[in-house]
Parts: structure tokens; sequence; C-alpha cells
């Protein structure tokens, strides 16, 4: 990269990211991207034992700990889990964060996803990266960034498992070759030992590595990859219409294979 780009991976929670997309933001950060990492939430409702003011720093030191393995800033916008609503104050933090990142791409959730909290942060980060140009929306915040001159390219992530809140799979549009990449993953979700006992008891995943294997080997299958991570690029009115991912990474990214039987 001649220039360095910014990357704003905005997500509900610590590890959402870890999840659906750190294999390729290791590689962005290997060609010299600058990552920012943001979840809306810290975490608080994420164990059964422990009270949520002690888990929440308990995840926030894990995510800042799985960020700097990419060279990433971590930070927090304070929400609550189970609690991430699509309402103005909200609305003027992720687009005060947006702004102040002023990133070329910007990774979230799906817009349709197995909880709201995801979906929420998908609506936010959209409507954000569709309206940081407009000057008469005011953050308000202290020190308020400037409206961006261009709206970010969005990419949405696969959702946990492939299938919608419906059980409908999705099929990525673009997905990313992570073989390189796929330790550094594991190594980033080691980071948030806290979840393992919350995620078997919560939803009976009984071991996290599992999940992002099965993922990764799907989203290989469907590319022809051997581990991949896939998206969805937003090509609504206004957006961006070049796949600059691709552009970033080059032969690492390949559209859903066209496989046929002999």
């Amino acid at each position: 990269m001649a220039q360095a780009v910014r990357v704003l991976a905005l997500f509900a929670h610590p590890d959402d990211a870890e999840f659906l997309c750190a294999g390729t933001l290791a590689h962005l950060a290997s060609r010299g991207a600058e990552l920012s990492l943001v979840t809306l939430t810290s975490g608080d409702c994420g164990s059964a034992v422990l009270p949520a003011e002690k888990i929440s720093r308990i995840r926030q030191k894990e995510a800042e700990r799985s960020a700097r393995m990419v060279g990433a800033t971590y930070a927090c916008l304070g929400e609550k889990d189970l609690s991430i609503f699509y309402d103005r104050p909200t609305l003027r933090k992720v687009m005060e964060l947006v702004r102040r990142v002023s990133p070329s791409l910007v990774m979230t959730h799906p817009p349709a996803d197995y909880m709201v909290d995801h979906e929420t942060t998908s609506r936010l980060a959209q409507t954000a990266c569709f309206g940081a140009m407009a000057p008469n929306y005011r953050t308000r915040a202290r020190s308020a960034a400037k409206p961006l001159r261009a709206v970010p390219h969005l990419y949405y992530a696969e959702p946990f498992g492939g299938r919608d809140v419906l059980g409908q799979e999705v099929r990525s549009t673009t997905y990313v070759d992570i073989s390189a990449t796929f330790v550094r993953k594991e190594q980033m979700l080691a980071c948030h030992e806290s979840q393992q006992a919350w995620l078997q008891a919560q939803q009976n995943v009984s071991e996290n590595f599992g999940v992002v294997r099965q993922m990764a080997a799907r989203a290989g299958q469907l590319s022809g990859f051997q581990w991949a991570e896939g998206f969805r690029q937003h090509l609504g009115q206004g957006f961006p219409q070049d796949n600059l991912l691709a552009s970033l990474l080059g032969n690492l990214v390949r559209p859903e294979a066209r496989l046929t039987s002999c």
C-alpha cells in the first residue's frame, strides 16, 4: 500500500471480530493498513458467575490483547449487552467514531444474524457510513470530527454458522484466503479465554476453535481455498461500487467458486 489504508472493524461484542474476520484483518495489517477494532459493548453479560463490572474489565483487556496481535487499536463505545438500540444517542456515537477514524473500509455484522445486538450494530454501521459525509448531521461530541469526504466501503461478515436468523444459508460474494493467517486468527480468539465457559453454558458451544474451523472450512469449500472468510459488500445507492478488499488483497480474494461435478 502506497498510503496506509484505514480499516474499521466495528462489532457488537469482544471476540466477534475474531470469529468473523481476524484472518482478513491480519492480511490487511501485514500490508500496512491502520486497524481500529471497536465494539459497541464490553461484553458485560458474558458470564454466568462474575458480576457485570468484573467481566467487562476482563473482556476489554482480552480484546486489547487480541487487537495488539495485528497492531490494531481497541475501543469500546460503552453500550450494554442485549441493549444495543438504533436510537439517536447510539447513532451519534457510531457516527462520531466513523468520522474520527475516517476509514476507507468498514467491516461489521451482517444485516440478518442470530441475535439483535449484531443486527442493530450492522444497521448503525450502515447509517454511519452513509451519513458520515453529511455536515448537517451533528454528533454533539465535545471535539466533533469533521464529516468525511467519501462514503467508506462497507463489508458484512458472514453470520455465525453461515445462516441467518431463520436458518437460511447465506452465501458470501467475496472470499478471502486465510490459510496463511489462520493460526493468527486462532491466537487472537485464544485471548478471549473468559468466553469458553460462557459459550458452553449459554449456546452449547463446546469448543471455540471448532466453530472457527467449521466456518473457515465451509467458506474455503465455497471459494476453493483451504481456509477462508466470507463477506458481502454493501452496494446500495451512494456506496462505492468497486471491490476495495479485492484491490488490497489481490489473489487472496475470489468470489464463490462455480464448481461443477464430472
